[in-house]
């Protein structure tokens, strides 16, 4: 694969990364807006936390990718992806909403893994950026993994 070739994937999983932070911005407003109840309130919170850290990776994302030649996508390019992580039908349906949670988390994890293993060995920085992220992540999912151990133990 040419540099160039290899440059041009790299941009297209970015942009891919970057469409799943605002996809998951948008739910999580949502969800943490949307939910009812006591049992809720820490979710809510916790959702309304994870924001600003989401929308911070979609923002660094954004800028990775105008550096390295892309252009950023706007809002005509985006397709849906997390339909386990739409609000649910019952507001008080706090675990399907965990639930959607770790699979929008799993599903970064995977995505920011693939982008560090085609940027090793060419592209440090947007290795290191995604590094990050992923870390930041792991930590979002083993938090919510711990509520759903809470909610079903």
């Amino acid at each position: 694969m040419s540099d160039q070739d290899k440059r041009s994937t790299i941009i297209s999983e970015l942009c891919v990364a970057y469409w799943m932070e605002m996809e998951t911005v948008m739910n999580y407003i949502a969800c943490s807006i949307n939910l009812d109840g006591v049992r809720a309130e820490e979710i809510k919170s916790s959702l309304q936390a994870d924001i600003a850290a989401e929308m911070m990776h979609a923002q660094l994302l954004a800028k990775r990718i105008k550096t390295v030649g892309g252009i950023v996508p706007g809002s005509a390019s985006f397709v849906s992806r997390q339909d386990s992580l739409q609000p649910p039908k019952k507001m008080t349906d706090v675990v399907s909403v965990i639930k959607g949670v770790i699979v929008a988390e799993d599903s970064a994890i995977a995505q920011y893994s693939k982008i560090i293993q085609l940027c090793d060995g060419f592209d440090y920085v947007t290795q290191d950026l995604c590094i990050t992220a992923l870390g930041d992540e792991e930590e979002h999912r083993r938090e919510f993994m711990g509520f759903l151990a809470e909610y079903e133990g």
